[in-house]
């Protein structure tokens, strides 16, 4: 057997028992299926609004606060819009926002920190020194003050900022900016051991150019604390995204979000409680779930886990 083809065998044979030792994880399983659930859902809401003859979107006056019914199975919000579809457009916004919150840090933080860890030195201690400053930032008082932003002062049109699009975006690119940090941490560690190692030596002795060398040889084996990070982050996003939204410098109408219901349904805890119980449950059950496959990815990629 050649040397390529014993490569080629125990890279599989890695990959399959990370995937057998994920498929052990019955929370991981469960999580990773509790969010695939809730995506479907999300993005069937055009479907159940038109089978059901609903919209989560037009108001109707006369059917504010309806109770659950054959029409409106979890009944109707204040502006008589069928809160299971609201429920469901929310989703699709606040899973999203997280799933691309998380993996636009993620890519951000794998850029800075490989070239830290790559090329050391006085790069390495500026990239450092950004990093440390960020992180030395309060979080949530900057996230509002980024949030509150006069768009029109960066450029944009006002069609573009009344747009639901805007605050979408505008979330999107704050939590990129501000949530690499742990994710450049652990690649910039990650290639400063790969540097040493025989075949990065190896390749760096033949003349290899620093972009070949990071995109075959150093990122493909520090792939896995990214994986775990990116799932991990993904929960932080959607919280993140919640409170923007329930302090009121989030996701605007005509768009939704559940921090956004949460929001809208702040002043009726007492009167329709319902209408801030659901929003809150799915964020919670969400979080819950990325935290558990997040947990389960990271036992599966560690290397000293019992394989069997």
């Amino acid at each position: 057997m050649s040397a390529s083809a014993v490569m080629r065998e125990e890279a599989v044979s890695v990959w399959q028992l990370r995937w057998r030792r994920l498929r052990q994880d019955r929370p991981a399983l469960a999580g990773a299926a509790m969010l695939a659930l809730l995506m479907a859902l999300s993005f069937a809401a055009p479907l159940y609004e038109q089978w059901r003859d609903v919209s989560g979107i037009e108001t109707d006056l006369l059917g504010r606060f309806d109770p659950p019914s054959d029409k409106h199975w979890l009944g109707a919000d204040d502006a008589g819009r069928d809160e299971l579809a609201r429920l469901m457009r929310g989703g699709q916004v606040s899973l999203t926002i997280g799933l691309m919150g998380a993996i636009g840090a993620s890519m951000l933080g794998t850029l800075i920190g490989a070239a830290a860890g790559y090329f050391r030195g006085r790069t390495d201690m500026i990239l450092m020194r950004l990093t440390d400053f960020m992180i030395s930032l309060p979080a949530l008082p900057l996230l509002i003050i980024l949030a509150a932003l006069d768009l029109t002062k960066l450029g944009f049109s006002q069609e573009f900022i009344r747009s639901g699009s805007a605050g979408y975006w505008r979330i999107v690119v704050i939590v990129v900016l501000l949530g690499w940090t742990g994710v450049a941490r652990l690649v910039r560690a990650a290639t400063l051991a790969l540097n040493e190692r025989e075949f990065v030596l190896a390749a760096r002795a033949q003349g290899a150019s620093p972009f070949w060398m990071l995109r075959v040889h150093i990122l493909p084996n520090a792939i896995t604390p990214v994986i775990v990070a990116t799932t991990l982050a993904m929960g932080r996003v959607i919280l993140s995204e919640s409170a923007l939204s329930f302090l009121g410098v989030g996701i605007q109408p005509p768009g939704t979000s559940w921090g956004s219901m949460l929001s809208n349904a702040q002043e009726l805890i007492t009167t329709a409680p319902a209408l801030a119980v659901y929003p809150g449950l799915l964020i919670l059950i969400s979080v819950v779930a990325i935290n558990f496959l997040g947990d389960g990815l990271q036992t599966a990629f560690d290397p000293r886990t019992d394989p069997r």
